[in-house]
C-alpha cells in the first residue's frame, strides 16, 4: 500500500476542500500521442495540432506505428519531420509485428540517423482483427525482447506499455506484472499506461507494480472522451472498464458537438486532478491529432505557454 507523504496528504485535503484547478503550479511534465495522417487534410490538422500544443514545452510526444510499409512510411516521416522542424523530443513507436528482426533493427537505426533518440517499445496487435500475435519465424517474440534488441541497435530511450487493468491475453495479474518488469529490465526507463477512467485503477496498479519490485516511471496514459460510441469499441479492444455514469454523462450530446467538447475536457481534467493529488507529475495524453481537449486539460493543472524569455532564462 502507498504511504502518502504529509505534502501529498495536504495536497489531497487541498484538492476536497477548494476549487480543484485553484492556483495549481503547473509542476506537471506533459507528453502527447499522435497517429500518423493518411490524408493532406489530416496532415494539415495533425500540424496544426502540433503547434498548438509545442508552447506547452512536452516532455515528448510520440507518433503510432503499425506493421507494413506505408503505414511504417508515414511514422517514420512524421516522426523525422517533428525532430527537424520543431524541437520537441520526439519518440517513434515500434513493434514487432510483421517484420524480422534485421528488418526491425534497420527501421531503428534509419529512427537514430533522422534524430530520433526515443522510441516506444511495443510488441503491437495482430495486423488482423481476431487473431492473436504470432512472431515471425526471425522476429522479436515480445515487447521485452524488442527492449533488448533496441539496445544492441543503439543508445535510445525507450518507454514501454503497461495496462492498469491487465492486459487482455494476460492469465492473471501477477504474470502481468511480471511481464513489465521484464520489460523494464531489459532497459526501458519508462512504462506508458493504457487509458482507464477511475484515479484508483491507477493507484492500486502503482502499489501492485512496486510490490512486484517495479522502480521505473508509470506514466498514466489520458484518453480524453469525445466520442462514447468509439470509447466503447477500443475499451472492449484493451480490456478498459468504462464507468456507467460516463455513458449516462454524454448521454444527448450526439449532435452538439461543442458542449460534448466542454464535458469531455472538465471529466479528464478531474481525472488528472485526482492523479495529481495522489502525487502523479507527468501526463501522456492520447490526442486523437486533436489539439483543443489536450490544451485545456493541460491549461487546468496549471500548464502554460513557455515565453521564449522564459526558455532563456530557464
Amino acid at each position: 500500500m502507498t504511504t502518502l507523504t504529509f505534502a501529498q496528504m495536504n495536497e489531497a485535503s487541498r484538492a476536497v476542500g477548494s476549487p480543484l484547478f485553484a492556483d495549481l503550479p503547473g509542476d506537471i511534465g506533459v507528453s502527447f500521442e499522435f497517429f500518423p495522417p493518411k490524408t493532406e487534410g489530416m496532415d494539415k490538422t495533425l500540424w496544426e495540432s502540433i503547434e498548438t500544443l509545442r508552447p506547452l514545452k512536452p516532455r515528448f510526444v510520440s507518433v503510432t506505428y503499425g506493421a507494413g510499409g506505408s503505414t511504417r512510411e508515414r511514422t517514420h516521416n512524421t516522426v523525422a519531420r517533428i525532430a527537424r522542424e520543431t524541437g520537441i523530443p520526439a519518440a517513434a513507436h515500434l513493434t514487432c509485428v510483421d517484420a524480422s528482426r534485421a528488418e526491425i533493427d534497420d527501421v531503428a537505426r534509419a529512427y537514430w540517423e533522422a534524430g530520433v533518440r526515443h522510441i516506444v517499445a511495443l510488441r503491437g496487435d495482430p495486423p488482423r482483427a481476431g487473431e492473436r500475435f504470432v512472431a515471425q519465424p526471425d522476429g522479436y517474440t515480445s515487447s521485452a525482447d524488442l527492449v533488448a534488441g533496441l539496445r544492441r541497435v543503439a543508445d535510445f530511450e525507450i518507454s514501454v506499455g503497461a495496462y492498469p487493468e491487465q492486459h487482455p491475453e494476460a492469465p492473471d495479474s501477477a504474470s502481468d506484472l511480471e511481464h513489465l518488469r521484464r520489460k523494464l529490465d531489459a532497459g526501458a526507463q519508462r512504462a506508458i499506461t493504457q487509458f482507464f477512467f477511475e484515479p484508483d485503477t491507477f493507484f492500486r496498479f502503482r502499489d501492485a507494480a512496486a510490490n512486484a519490485g517495479v522502480t521505473a516511471e508509470l506514466v498514466p496514459g489520458i484518453l480524453p472522451v469525445s466520442n462514447v460510441a468509439n470509447l466503447l469499441r477500443m475499451a472492449k479492444a484493451t480490456g478498459t472498464s468504462v464507468p456507467d455514469w460516463m455513458a449516462r454523462l454524454f448521454d444527448g450530446l450526439d449532435d452538439k458537438p461543442a458542449a460534448r467538447q466542454l464535458v469531455a475536457a472538465t471529466v479528464a481534467a478531474e481525472q488528472c486532478r485526482r492523479l495529481y493529488a495522489g502525487g502523479v507529475r507527468h501526463f501522456h495524453f492520447y490526442t486523437l491529432n486533436r489539439a483543443e481537449l489536450a490544451y485545456a486539460i493541460c491549461h487546468m493543472l496549471g500548464v502554460r505557454p513557455v515565453a521564449p524569455a522564459q526558455e532563456l532564462a530557464a
